[in-house]
């Protein structure tokens, strides 16, 4: 297993069009991911799962990989959390 900590960097947080491209790009691998927030576990592959962590903007999340591709799903999976100019209040 693969565990990295990844930091919510959208203005408007863990919402629905970061939660369908966090789906999407899960579903290009065999591993199983899961996000961890507190006490709050989503699978990757539930967009509902991810919008019930409610993770604002600055929340730590948990990025966890386990399977045959896990090192290869959570390297893209943490570009999907590189913070974006447009994205981040400066």
């Amino acid at each position: 297993m693969k565990r990295i900590t990844v930091i919510i960097p959208w203005r408007e947080g863990l919402h629905l069009r970061p939660a369908a491209r966090l789906v999407k790009l899960s579903q290009r691998f065999r591993s199983s991911i899961r996000l961890v927030c507190g006490a709050g576990i989503a699978d990757t592959r539930s967009i509902f799962g991810i919008v019930a962590l409610c993770a604002a903007m600055g929340t730590q999340l948990d990025l966890e990989a386990n399977g045959d591709d896990e090192q290869e799903a959570i390297q893209a999976m943490e570009a999907e959390f590189a913070p974006l100019q447009s994205d981040v209040i400066s």
